[in-house]
């Protein structure tokens, strides 16, 4: 039979999570799958625009969805988010793929929504080439940050709304042909970069469609949603500028300002006057310790976790905070926000139900504690451990009950969370928490601090002597790294060269051992990357690399007896966020890890966790020997140069993080964990 494509049906949500659990490359994965109830629950609480079905023989065989807002992002005026576009592997072949796009593409401009937005891992190059191809562009970051993906944008229903009416008979009947938007674009390459040009001040893409014989050429301004200007050239090439109609819609620019400050007792509280984020930052920690999303006047425009959109904000200050207040159309939400005495209280009054609260508490290391009916439950933090990590669809999430109590502690700082209402567990780290009034009417969330709690503590030792031999490190300028390493005859460390490999969520993997610079690990918008290298390095000396241009440059002091540990200096006087000292070390596909969260040690299966945070680490190598990652000076500041380790099917990653113009690595290779 023929694929029919229609919209989502109620009875469909079964058969599209069984689609979703039966392939591990489907687009929103969650450990253990995920349920019909809980899909329909999320389709609605996305407030999905559309949700179109690829169907063969009454089984579901593709999707494709349209939303305002995913959890972790949010759509600005006149734009819609694409997320859950799955084929079955069966099928990638065929036409469903282009079918669905461009049906997609087809309802946004019958209902004006002209901006697509869109994510994707950018190891996985089939989907960044479609992509590409079918005229998305970049515009934002060109290299993917925690969550693994870059963000895409496509403009094509903008451009076709804004100038159909003045294209002419000709060129309208060949767009009537069209039956793929693959085929309307000039070829974009599939590589990692941004697509903006500077013209006057204004940040613009370019786009050339061709509509049979005729090329459409048009230019965007990206920051307003705008077209700026279209021409028209025939089949005898005669160009012609065209009017454009104005969008349906005006985006709202965000508004300036510094941030609203108060608090005490050691903890400040920063209210965003564009987004109405909350951060609170805590003396001596690297980032905010919690942060917490404005809940929007309009329920369909929910502020994500990673971004939200600018509003209108009135602010003004009372005892020991600010109150917030937003007004769209007939809907005002009044938030109170105070921090006194180690307590955040949120207060919200609202005339008709505002959108969702998401909460990020930054505790990288130590433990989570969760107390309900059943008892306490303790895990390390971490990304998978204790919690099933559901940020792809977070109706999936586990619920706290009402009356428990959430903590989470690094041995300084302590987060406190008492559950007056159910809490929704998206990660040991992300909650969201419902705006439940009380019989006044008013909506209450309780946030507790403690500081300096308890000293924190030491790094640990090294135990065990390292093996004893001989060595070797190479290193590379054309691979950007270390290319080779043994220890008294163990491989160390994986390494592609001198072929370049995809890695996880990195399509740029050439070596076992090398550097980036990154956003800060707790930057809101992306955290930290994925150590996509485009940096040309220069060869200093056999075992130092440099690139003058980034202005970093990092050695490996490698002793040709293996008693003494490899040491790794990097330095990047002019790097304003963080330089990550990336390594793959050479794991069976399951292995187990030995860390050093907040003085404590754990031992984790590579299987039990996504992302974890250490301030140092023991990792189990294919030969049997342990690989130790530590910070080469003991006393370095605790928190300030940290290890972030992450499990991909590629294998194990280990980022060694710094937010100082220098920093020392120390490794070496044990018999047994040396933690």
């Amino acid at each position: 039979m023929s694929i029919t494509i229609r919209p989502y049906q109620e009875g469909d949500a079964h058969d599209i999570a069984e689609l979703y659990n039966r392939h591990r490359d489907n687009p929103n994965p969650v450990a253990g799958g995920i349920t019909g109830a809980e899909l329909e629950r999320e389709l609605a609480e996305r407030d999905t625009a559309t949700f179109l079905v690829a169907v063969e023989d009454d089984r579901v065989v593709g999707t494709f969805g349209l939303f305002h807002s995913t959890g972790r992002r949010s759509a600005r005026a006149g734009e819609l988010i694409a997320d859950m576009f799955f084929v079955a592997p069966a099928y990638r072949n065929g036409v469903i793929t282009g079918r669905l796009f461009t049906e997609a593409v087809e309802w946004m401009m019958r209902c004006g929504c002209l901006v697509l937005r869109l994510t994707v891992n950018p190891a996985n190059t089939v989907a960044f080439k479609l992509y590409r191809r079918v005229g998305c562009v970049s515009v934002g970051e060109t290299v993917p940050g925690e969550d693994g993906n870059v963000e895409l944008h496509n403009y094509i229903p903008l451009i076709l709304r804004g100038v159909f009416h003045d294209l002419g008979p000709e060129a309208v009947a060949e767009l009537g042909k069209l039956s793929s938007f693959g085929s309307v674009t000039r070829g974009r390459d599939g590589e990692l970069q941004s697509d903006v040009r500077l013209v006057d001040g204004v940040r613009t893409v370019g786009y050339a469609l061709v509509l049979g014989g005729f090329t459409l050429t048009a230019d965007i301004d990206v920051d307003r949603g705008l077209l700026l200007g279209a021409t028209l050239t025939d089949p005898d090439g005669a160009t012609r500028p065209l009017r454009t109609a104005a969008a349906p819609y005006e985006v709202e620019e965000p508004v300036g300002g510094r941030p609203h400050r108060f608090g005490d007792d050691g903890l400040t509280a920063e209210l965003d006057p564009a987004e109405g984020t909350l951060t609170v930052h805590a003396e001596g920690h690297h980032g905010p310790v919690f942060v917490s999303t404005w809940p929007s006047a309009e329920a369909d425009r929910s502020a994500g976790w990673r971004e939200g959109q600018a509003r209108r904000l009135e602010v003004r200050p009372v005892e020991h905070g600010v109150e917030v207040s937003e007004r769209t159309g007939g809907n005002l939400v009044t938030g109170t926000l105070t921090l006194h005495r180690g307590v955040l209280e949120q207060r919200f009054a609202y005339t008709t139900r505002p959108g969702r609260i998401f909460q990020t508490v930054g505790l990288r290391q130590g433990e989570f504690a969760l107390t309900g009916p059943d008892g306490v439950e303790r895990h390390p933090i971490g990304t998978g451990i204790g919690v099933r990590d559901t940020s792809e669809v977070v109706a999936a999430a586990r619920t706290a009950p009402a009356g428990s109590a959430l903590a989470w502690t690094d041995g300084t700082t302590r987060v406190a969370l008492p559950a007056g209402h159910p809490v929704r567990l998206i990660t040991t780290t992300l909650v969201e928490r419902h705006l439940v009034p009380d019989a006044d009417g008013t909506a209450r969330l309780r946030t507790e601090f403690a500081t300096g709690t308890a000293p924190a503590a030491p790094r640990a030792a090294v135990h065990g002597q390292p093996l004893d031999g001989q060595r070797k490190v190479t290193v590379k300028a054309t691979a950007g790294g270390i290319t080779g390493w043994t220890e008294a005859g163990t491989k160390v460390l994986r390494s592609p060269a001198p072929r370049t490999r995809a890695f996880g969520c990195n399509p740029r993997w050439r070596a076992g051992a090398w550097v980036t610079r990154e956003h800060h690990r707790h930057s809101l918008a992306t955290g930290l990357g994925w150590g996509v290298a485009a940096t040309e390095w220069e060869q200093k000396h056999p075992l130092g690399l440099a690139a003058p241009q980034e202005g970093v440059s990092w050695e490996v002091t490698a002793p040709e007896r293996t008693a003494e540990p490899v040491r790794i200096d990097v330095r990047a006087p002019g790097a304003d966020e963080e330089t990550v000292l990336w390594l793959t070390p050479d794991t069976p596909a399951d292995t187990t890890v030995v860390i050093d969260t907040a003085g404590t040690r754990h031992e984790l299966e590579s299987g039990a966790f996504r992302q974890v945070w250490a301030a140092a680490a023991s990792v189990r190598l294919s030969s049997g020997h342990w690989l130790h990652i530590a910070p080469a000076d003991p006393a370095d500041p605790v928190g300030t140069r940290e290890l972030v380790l992450r499990t991909t099917s590629s294998g194990l990653l280990v980022g060694c993080a710094s937010a100082d113009p220098e920093a020392a690595w120390q490794l070496s290779v044990h018999p047994a964990p040396a933690i």
